[in-house]
């Protein structure tokens, strides 16, 4: 083909200017031809693409773009890399005690056994390690300090004695180890409470406290281990420390704001009261305890309920083995009168709170006395 000038067409600057514009142009050779196409252009060609009009140019940006940024194709090896680069594993421990956790290439292997207290040995040297015990409670090494709550475990089952006088520091360590984020180091301080309330029973109620608050968020805010745990630990309680003490201790939780720690409080109460034993709840104040039961058979949880039913037919039972007696009759002569439980319901409770207690308790006993 030849120009209206005569000349070549195809071998004419401009013609190849364009050609090698559309080639910079297009997204599949592109980055395939762009260098070598920037040394083998003829210099004829390059000083006519400059000569052609600015909007016909190729588009300078996506050119400078495309040197800076090549274009990889990713395969599957850069892909993995990439992930294991940036991937971090933290896998909690299982329940057999394994932890294992990585970045990259690097692989930590860290064992935590979470040990039943019948199955702890005694320890070595319990000198060198009651020297190290609150060092080792402090401790940001996360292994060390499981190391260290179980020695304190060790200590409690053992030689409690040697505990005595540094069990405030130690408790105060303790609940901090149960704020702890990793589970691991949260598990095992929970299970040490609760080897400290078995070790020192009513001597702890002192430092209680902050203990019982933990316990009560854990048994329900956090992994299934760690709450079960908690569990565990709050059951401890209620045996291992007298009713006279505890009770007060979880009164103000049934008014929490949170209804689940309402509910872990109701179920210790429940728990706890029926070893007051006959005597021991008409001592304590029955009425005050069915005051209580009441305030928790509307609450919002089923667990408060259930715990509250269970209350008050604990009460029910206690209050006709030592009911209550009437007030004096106007003749002398006249044998005491005692109240019924229906009686004694109504004079202490209001109208409503006094029906919704004689309802639970009278279908709950024709329930038994039907099941008989």
């Amino acid at each position: 083909m030849t120009n209206v000038l005569g000349g070549d067409l195809f071998n004419s600057p401009v013609f190849a200017a364009v050609r090698w514009r559309n080639l910079l142009q297009s997204d599949r050779f592109a980055s395939v031809f762009l260098l070598s196409s920037c040394i083998m252009m003829p210099e004829t060609a390059l000083r006519d693409l400059n000569l052609l009009p600015k909007s016909e140019r190729p588009n300078e940006t996506s050119s400078k773009d495309i040197l800076a940024k090549p274009y990889v194709e990713p395969t599957d090896e850069n892909v993995g890399g990439k992930q294991r680069e940036n991937t971090v594993c933290l896998v909690e421990p299982s329940m057999n005690g394994n932890e294992v956790g990585h970045s990259g290439t690097e692989v930590v292997v860290a064992e935590v056994e979470y040990i039943e207290s019948d199955k702890l040995n005694d320890l070595e040297d319990v000198d060198k390690s009651l020297k190290v015990l609150l060092d080792g409670l402090g401790s940001k090494d996360w292994v060390l300090l499981c190391e260290t709550l179980n020695n304190v475990r060790r200590f409690s089952i053992y030689h409690k004695e040697a505990l005595q006088d540094i069990l405030d520091n130690v408790v105060s360590l303790v609940v901090k180890a149960m704020k702890n984020p990793r589970s691991a180091v949260c598990k095992t301080a929970i299970m040490t409470s609760a080897d400290i309330f078995k070790a020192f029973g009513d001597n702890i109620v002192d430092s209680l406290d902050p203990l019982l608050v933990q316990l009560l968020l854990k048994s329900f805010q956090d992994k299934r281990f760690v709450c079960e745990a908690a569990e565990k630990a709050l059951i401890d309680l209620t045996i291992w420390v007298s009713p006279v003490l505890l009770l007060p201790k979880l009164q103000p939780y049934l008014k929490n704001r949170n209804p689940r720690i309402r509910a872990k409080a109701s179920m210790c109460v429940s728990r706890s009261v029926p070893r007051l034993g006959t005597e021991g709840i008409k001592d304590y104040g029955i009425d005050k305890l069915t005051q209580i039961a009441s305030s928790q058979l509307s609450d919002q949880l089923p667990e408060s309920r259930e715990a509250a039913r269970s209350l008050l037919l604990e009460l029910q039972t206690a209050y006709e083995k030592s009911p209550v007696l009437a007030p004096e009759q106007d003749a002398p002569s006249d044998p005491p009168q005692v109240y019924s439980w229906e009686q004694f319901c109504e004079s202490n409770l209001p109208k409503l709170s006094a029906q919704a207690v004689l309802r639970v308790t009278s279908v709950s006993r024709e329930g038994l006395v039907s099941g008989l």
